[in-house]
């Protein structure tokens, strides 16, 4: 833009305001993030916002992309393409949900439509990209599978390049008669996927082929939690020797040893997320290791707090320092910030993102002030 012409056409107080906006726009004091939601009520479809690092104020830009059931969202390393599944049981007329590729504007938050795909089941729920930015995996919940879909250098996504069908039942008959993949994750050496399939009571252990982008069963092929706790929801540790899976059913997380060179996991131990005093009907959700390590943070719905724990780095032991309402109710997922100053929660079913500022000492939430209005928030996802 020739700014030397537009000065002499528009009052300098104007131009100042213009200048303002797009600086604004690229400050290196904001992260950009995006929330992902389930498309009823008020809610329309993909959203995003600044945060300020050094406050945690949030600024909403805004819808970025309308799309059905957006409930999860992953980015690629780069930082280029953002990836959402559809969760239904319904594609162009077909059985399954679908897997939609956006191209992300960093200046204004806004996400361009590549292309979309059917994600090779009915209710995928989760989703995310390997280390790379080669491959994006999705976990189908109804369906109890998981899928593979390469990533074009144009961001898009291509035909299926893995497929994998679970089998088997759990203790839980209402909720654990067939598979129920509900979380896929990739360690950092890139090679092994882990699924966290709720209906069958294991971790499912691939390695996955970067120049293929198969998976073939490990050797063990899969971890096991004890029966009827629903592993849901799964994170490495930063040093990759532990790893920690949420299990919804019995509000507990179980740590494992993790040895990357075989892909295996080995049970530890196994605590309870609720406080003890607590009677009510609840059911856990995410969980998030801080990027310091010293941390473990994992969310309950019904109890509607975060509960926070401290790693011992030699032994990976879990102890409770405490829990933080939410301030709202049924915190589906929270994110974490890149710099671990800040945790975002998602209050699914009262429609607000809420800021709490992450005491680096002790691990502890302390409220900001800061919230945002988002109807039934699901997913936060920083942007690299």
């Amino acid at each position: 833009m020739n700014w030397r012409y537009l000065a002499l056409l528009l009052p300098g107080c104007l131009v100042a305001l213009l200048c303002a906006s797009i600086s604004y726009a690229s400050s290196d004091k904001d992260l950009l993030f995006y929330v992902g939601t389930y498309t009823r009520g008020d809610s329309k479809g993909i959203y995003a916002f600044w945060m300020d690092k050094a406050t945690g104020a949030l600024t909403s830009l805004g819808l970025a992309a309308e799309t059905t059931n957006p409930s999860f969202l992953a980015v690629d390393p780069a930082g280029r393409f953002l990836f959402a599944v559809g969760e239904s049981n319904d594609f162009n007329g077909k059985p399954g949900g679908a897997v939609s590729a956006f191209a992300i504007n960093r200046e204004d938050g806004k996400l361009t439509l590549l292309n979309q795909v059917s994600s090779g089941g009915g209710g995928p729920c989760h989703v995310a990209v390997d280390h790379q930015g080669k491959y994006v995996l999705v976990a189908n919940y109804n369906g109890g599978n998981v899928s593979v879909f390469p990533i074009g250098a144009d961001g898009k996504l291509g035909d299926s390049t893995a497929f994998v069908q679970h089998q088997g039942s759990s203790v839980n008959p209402g909720r654990q008669a067939g598979p129920h993949a509900h979380g896929v994750y990739v360690d950092a050496g890139n090679r092994v996927s882990v699924v966290a399939d709720l209906g069958l009571d294991q971790l499912l252990l691939y390695r996955l082929d970067q120049a293929k982008g198969t998976l073939t069963a490990n050797n063990p092929p899969f971890a096991a939690v004890r029966p009827g706790a629903g592993p849901r929801h799964f994170a490495f540790h930063p040093s990759g020797r532990f790893a920690f899976v949420i299990n919804e059913l019995d509000s507990t997380v179980t740590t494992f040893q993790y040895e990357p060179d075989h892909g295996a996991l080995k049970e530890l131990a196994t605590v309870s997320t609720l406080p003890p005093d607590f009677n009510g009907r609840s059911f856990t959700a995410e969980v998030f290791v801080h990027p310091s390590g010293k941390f473990v943070y994992g969310s309950n719905r019904g109890a509607d707090n975060i509960v926070i724990f401290a790693v011992d780095q030699t032994t990976g032991a879990l102890t409770t320092v405490g829990w933080e309402p939410t301030q709202g109710r049924t915190p589906r997922n929270f994110a974490i910030d890149p710099s671990g100053e800040y945790l975002l929660a998602a209050n699914q079913d009262s429609a607000s993102i809420v800021v709490f500022k992450i005491d680096q000492q002790s691990g502890k939430l302390a409220a900001t002030g800061q919230k945002a209005d988002v109807g039934s928030p699901v997913c936060i996802t920083f942007v690299p």
